[in-house]
């Protein structure tokens, strides 16, 4: 995370899910230390529930698409994801532009929330990050979604499905 008047310079590492039709944050974590296999796993679960309610698999699969990071590459983080109904792919090797929506995602987030903020220590950063993504799904307009944010462009495709005309 970026630095500011007052910063300890504690990195803050985060891992999110993002539904790339929509772009909306489905999911977080963030840690101070390393991002671990099972905090991989319950972010899979996490979002999982989060888009589709309680159930034990997907109703159609989808990719999972990550870096080739231990904690996403790991056999039991793979198994998991199969037994979700995720299609587990990864991008290729240091090749992070291959993910351009996702990266996108991560200068937007830094630009617009932590660079704007007073954060003095990874305690602060982590407690505003339920906000910032909140705001971000709530009211962050994208150019690939005609200017709406997630949660709008959702609202108006459901509208459109339900639609009798």
């Amino acid at each position: 995370m970026g630095t500011s008047p007052g910063y300890s310079g504690q990195k803050v590492r985060i891992a999110f899910a993002m539904d790339c039709c929509d772009r909306e944050i489905m999911g977080h974590i963030a840690t101070t230390g390393g991002i671990t296999g099972d905090m991989v796993r319950d972010l899979m679960a996490s979002s999982m529930e989060y888009r589709f309610g309680k159930a034990d698999s997907l109703p159609n699969p989808i990719e999972w698409l990550s870096d080739n990071g231990s904690a996403y590459t790991a056999n039991e983080t793979i198994s998991f994801a199969r037994l979700m109904g995720f299609k587990p792919c990864t991008t290729p090797y240091y090749s992070p532009e291959s993910n351009g929506m996702a990266e996108s995602f991560v200068k937007t987030f830094k630009r617009d929330y932590v660079y704007m903020h007073d954060l003095p220590d990874a305690i602060s950063v982590m407690e505003q990050l339920p906000f910032w993504f909140e705001d971000y799904n709530e009211n962050h307009p994208h150019k690939g979604l005609k200017m709406l944010s997630p949660r709008e462009f959702r609202r108006k495709e459901a509208k459109l499905e339900t639609c009798p005309v």
